[in-house]
């Protein structure tokens, strides 16, 4: 039963809206021309009362108790309700920790599918009763006070929005170039002068400068309602990346321009349509693995005290059999996918982002954690097949993180999944320095990782390539520190991965040494060509382009500051590294066999006598794959495999990252056509990359010399 302060509560606000049974589905708050059926899923509650409110930090206006339960789902219809209304839910069962369940009727708590809140979470007060509740003993499902006018409130909204015919790019794979942004920290810094930084509005702003750069998806950091952490919050810093989800249908508030109660909601629309109107496609990060309620000593905010025991996965065991969490995300607490509850709720979430928000794909967090089952991974888990049998998802793009705190899954998932490459960055990073012993594997990676992904009916374009991401250095600090820098983070730099394949090109940090700096746009520009020349496709950290700087920070989760934004004052300093990227990208998408869905096989496709990649080594010979020394990767493509108005043409592309420079023998051309450079990195601006009509013609053309730690292309066409 309820405590006795919400009795007297009830007392006070007996309601006189009509109310009447209602539906058990769909889940949420429904809006309809009479009205809002709610409906709340929790098979273990024993009473479920819905409470409205006029104002966010007012008492409530009703508090109405659920009568009707049908399949564990409590439902009432509330005549005359509208668009705006503020609701939450107060829910009474056993409270018993050990057994896993921690109703706690003081608790105000979010309704799982609300579509907006009225604001963020702060929970300060949290931390000082977790150490108070664990050296007694006790638990923070125990706290008995009332939170009803401090918590942010559930939002009943509209779905409708003028779309204006939109239309998805529905880009494919093999034509995709993916830019993973921050939505905030793209516009926040005050030299992007938009009317609205920090916004969905304001990153409207900007979508001129993507056109520019040649991008065909936005992959955002997470943009689902997020929890910030009450140890950041008393260090004065904020969970800045927001993988801390607490509302899966919510977009974030604080990134909306708050001009009424959930006007997030149609902001997101707005700036979905934008990007759909100059063919960009938007993928959404998304973290279903956990969420913000963290374990036993976490915060109180919807799943925990709904129905713990359905949500999450428990312990189990002998002593305090279900008082804690099992954690294979490290960040306190795993969905229970399980639960065949709990992966509707989820694939709910995704539909209503696909459906109702127009989103053309997502890149799932620690995916791996998606396929646990009986606590190991499966790639043919519940949540996968739930996943390939649902029509709404099988038309849009599905990204996996392939791993979590305890499992490592690259070329394990679905066939229709794609994944975030860890080997091929890991490949490209070493080579790319200079390592011994990673030719090998980086002909794998560069021909589109063949040994991950053709033996489960996947193509090149499933491998996710990628040099760097928001997680690590930046591309201008993987070639600038030696170490990470996250003093800023107040870790005592203890956070973070210490395993970077960095190389500071001679001096840590900063520079005004020209050769250095020289050095390091050039190794810059050889992981631009290798990631977007590479078979796969790429995804470009936001800011790369212009060589963005974290000084160093590898774990900048928590820094909503300016070591984070976008800085567009940078952008103009760095025009020629930014000049570099717009033309790789775009000789990218000319050269059609960069874009092949296919894997390379070493044959003769087409009739020409020509394989449709060759490997060469000395004398043009096979490269000796075995030798740890081998530091120079060539080969050639035949551009006549895919239909092109270039018509029939081959490439040649030499990456060099030994610290000499190395002769490399061409192989041989039927008359008239010619060898031609476009690409050197190892030229200056201006020289580095040649103009479509401007290649310079190789004379002799038998051996082309690579200066040292240099990608080079060569293109001949009839």
């Amino acid at each position: 039963m309820f405590n006795n302060k919400f009795m007297d509560d009830l007392l006070k606000h007996r309601t006189n809206k009509e109310i009447s049974p209602g539906k058990f589905y769909p889940l949420g708050a429904s809006l309809t021309t009479d009205g809002v059926n709610f409906a709340l899923y929790s098979e273990h509650a024993s009473e479920v009362y819905l409470i409205l409110f006029d104002q966010a930090g007012a008492p409530p206006s009703d508090i109405i108790k659920i009568q009707n339960r049908s399949r564990y789902v409590w439902h009432c219809f509330v005549r005359g309700l509208k668009a705006g209304q503020l609701y939450g839910f107060k829910v009474s069962g056993p409270t018993n920790p050990l057994l896993g369940y921690r109703f706690n009727d003081y608790k105000l708590l979010m309704d799982p599918y609300a579509k907006a809140l009225t604001g963020k979470y702060k929970n300060t007060e949290n931390l000082l009763l977790a150490y108070n509740c664990l050296a007694h003993d006790k638990d923070l499902s125990i706290d008995n006070r009332d939170n009803s006018l401090v918590v942010p409130k559930s939002i009943v909204v509209d779905d409708r929005f003028d779309w204006q015919g939109d239309v998805r790019p529905d880009t494919p794979l093999e034509k995709t170039i993916i830019y993973e942004v921050h939505l905030k920290g793209f516009t926040a810094h005050p030299s992007s002068k938009v009317e609205r930084p920090g916004t969905y509005l304001g990153f409207i702003e900007k979508i001129s400068y993507l056109q520019e750069l040649g991008i065909t998806a936005v992959e955002f950091l997470p943009l689902h309602e997020f929890y910030i952490d009450d140890f950041l919050s008393e260090r004065g810093l904020t969970n800045y990346w927001g993988y801390n989800s607490i509302g899966f249908f919510a977009p974030e508030s604080s990134y909306g321009s708050g001009s009424f109660p959930g006007s997030q909601v149609n902001e997101f629309k707005t700036l979905v349509r934008a990007l759909h109107k100059v063919g960009i496609e938007v993928i959404l990060d998304v973290v279903y693995n956990h969420t913000g309620e963290g374990n036993e000593l976490g915060p109180t905010i919807s799943l925990k005290e709904i129905d713990n025991t359905t949500y999450y996965c428990l312990t189990g065991g002998k002593v305090d059999p279900y008082r804690y969490y099992l954690n294979y995300t490290g960040c306190g607490n795993s969905l229970n996918l399980a639960n065949p509850h709990v992966i509707r709720f989820v694939m709910d979430s995704l539909r209503y982002w696909v459906e109702v928000m127009h989103v053309d794909g997502f890149r799932f967090d620690l995916a791996s954690v998606l396929g646990r089952q009986g606590g190991s991974f499966q790639s043919c888990a519940s949540f996968f097949d739930a996943v390939s049998q649902d029509p709404s998802l099988g038309k849009v793009k599905l990204i996996a993180e392939p791993w979590d705190l305890g499992t490592y899954q690259v070329g394990n998932f679905p066939v229709d999944w794609s994944e975030w490459n860890g080997k091929f960055r890991d490949t490209v990073r070493k080579f790319g320095k200079g390592d011994e012993g990673q030719a090998a594997d980086m002909g794998w990676r560069l021909s589109g990782s063949a040994d991950l992904y053709a033996d489960d009916g996947r193509s090149a374009f499933n491998s996710i390539n990628f040099v760097t991401c928001h997680d690590g250095f930046t591309l201008n600090d993987l070639v600038s520190y030696n170490q990470k820098h996250n003093d800023a983070n107040l870790e005592q730099n203890r956070d973070g991965s210490d395993d970077n394949g960095s190389w500071n090109c001679g001096q840590e940090g900063e520079t005004m040494d020209l050769q250095i700096i020289s050095l390091r746009q050039q190794m810059a520009k050889n992981y631009i060509c290798t990631l977007l020349f590479a078979s796969g496709t790429p995804m470009i950290l936001g800011g790369d382009e212009y060589l963005r700087t974290q000084s160093g920070n590898n774990n900048a989760y928590c820094q909503d500051n300016a070591l984070s934004w976008f800085n567009w004052d940078r952008v103009k300093n760095n025009e020629a590294m930014l000049n570099f990227v717009k033309k790789t990208i775009a000789l990218t998408k000319k050269y059609t066999v960069l874009q092949s869905r296919k894997f390379f096989i070493g044959k003769d496709l087409n009739a020409d006598n020509v394989p449709d990649i060759t490997w060469f080594g000395k004398n043009r010979l096979a490269p000796e794959w075995s030798d740890p020394k081998l530091k120079t990767v060539s080969y050639r493509l035949d551009g006549g495999e895919e239909k092109s108005e270039l018509g029939r043409y081959y490439l040649f592309l030499i990456f060099n990252a030994d610290h000499c420079p190395v002769g490399v023998d061409l192989p041989p051309l039927e008359n008239p056509m010619r060898w031609a450079r476009v690409i050197d990195t190892s030229l200056p601006a201006g020289e580095d990359f040649l103009d479509f009509g401007s290649e310079i013609l190789l004379n002799p053309a038998d051996v082309y010399i690579a200066n040292p730690r240099s990608t080079v292309l060569l293109v001949s066409q009839s």
